[in-house]
């Protein structure tokens, strides 16, 4: 099978398992689906097939008004605990987590014509530029967390500034993207190693933060892989002449490299980066979707050495080796269920499922960007 195929298996599996309304959690307006449909959507750009466009219409019909108002997220409203005291605060989402599903927007506005997308577009991508922000400008992960930036966030929040900012002229959206790039790599870059911690806070009041530093323990594979494919799409709406693109291309191509020593031996990488060699630890597919989709577009984009293809190709075969069907279903399995900062034992104790929705969603960006290679 080619990876396009694969995709569209993929795709096919998730269509049979649920209606579009239904996908979990259903009726939010949550990253989750929006992992999910965003990489069905690069696998619509080369196959065509109008079924997968309309299902991502039907979802975002579903949660979305003629006003282009969101009709359901997850915590509209949090409270901020801060020292002492309790203040209880409306910014109309709780999470970065809750704007990602918006990238969704723009293909539907694009074809569509419909002025809902566009007005769901205007009021939902503002949100970011006015989270809450840490002492050095990044922007908080969520409400209830404080100060935390989290690099899952870069991926949430990220490439829909950047398109916006693109599209509309908006020059303030380009620079927040660029900028929180650049903070996260300032504060989690490991210099030893190059591999970024999963979270960082500023406050350094986080039970799992490093009293010195505010740093996590440990490096999550699935937190790095978001890094580079946000910055990638990022770059696809940042103009060659912001003098800051090259500090982003250096950035992806740093990372990148720095995670080829911590691969696998069946291609694959770990569910914590770096420590390969513990028998506690263990591969995990989502990770290795996201290193290898990052890998081949870089190459591709003229930011990573055409060298480094075969340890993509190295990865990709290792994580189809692991596909298997029942029946017509595609089964992706070893993939983590969604998971917070902790310490080793924590991302080690965490659950596996088949077919979630971030493993769904990371293997349809790898088939996708792998497809464009004829794999």
């Amino acid at each position: 099978m080619t990876s396009l195929e694969y995709g569209i298996a993929a795709c096919e599996t998730m269509m049979r398992k649920f209606k579009a309304e239904d996908l979990p959690p259903k009726a939010h307006f949550h990253y989750h689906q929006g992992v999910f449909l965003s990489g069905m959507e690069k696998i619509y750009q080369i196959c065509k097939d109008e079924r997968y466009f309309n299902y991502i219409k039907d979802w975002i019909d579903s949660l979305i008004d003629e006003e282009g108002n969101v009709k359901e997220h997850v915590n509209t409203k949090d409270v901020l605990r801060m020292g002492s005291s309790d203040k209880f605060v409306d910014y109309g989402f709780a999470q970065l987590d809750d704007i990602q599903p918006g990238i969704l927007l723009y293909p539907l506005m694009d074809k569509t014509g419909d002025p809902k997308y566009e007005k769901a577009i205007h009021k939902l991508v503002p949100f970011v530029l006015n989270f809450p922000r840490n002492r050095v400008g990044g922007l908080w992960h969520k409400l209830r967390y404080p100060s935390q930036m989290w690099l899952d966030g870069l991926y949430m929040g990220g490439p829909i500034c950047a398109e916006y900012g693109k599209r509309f002229n908006k020059k303030e959206y380009t620079e927040l993207s660029i900028d929180q790039a650049l903070l996260m790599r300032k504060h989690t870059e490991d210099k030893k190693t190059g591999l970024w911690f999963h979270a960082w806070d500023a406050s350094g009041r986080a039970t799992w933060a490093d009293p010195e530093t505010g740093l996590s323990p440990e490096f999550w594979g699935r937190s790095i892989g978001w890094v580079p494919v946000a910055v990638l799409q990022e770059l696809e709406f940042i103009d060659e002449d912001n003098p800051r693109r090259k500090d982003l291309e250096k950035l992806v191509r740093d990372l990148l490299i720095a995670l080829v020593p911590y691969q696998g031996e069946d291609g694959r990488w770990y569910q914590v980066t770096d420590k390969i060699s513990d028998p506690n630890n263990w591969v995990e597919n989502s990770c290795t979707c996201l290193y290898v989709a990052a890998m081949s577009m870089a190459i591709r984009m003229g930011i990573l050495d055409e060298k480094y293809l075969s340890v993509a190709k190295k990865g990709y075969d290792g994580l189809m080796a692991s596909i298997t069907f029942e029946g017509d279903d595609i089964q992706i399995g070893n993939v983590c269920v969604g998971t917070g900062v902790g310490n080793l034992e924590h991302y080690y104790g965490r659950d596996t499922s088949t077919n979630d929705l971030h493993g769904v969603g990371s293997f349809l960006i790898m088939c996708a960007e792998c497809a464009k290679r004829g794999w």
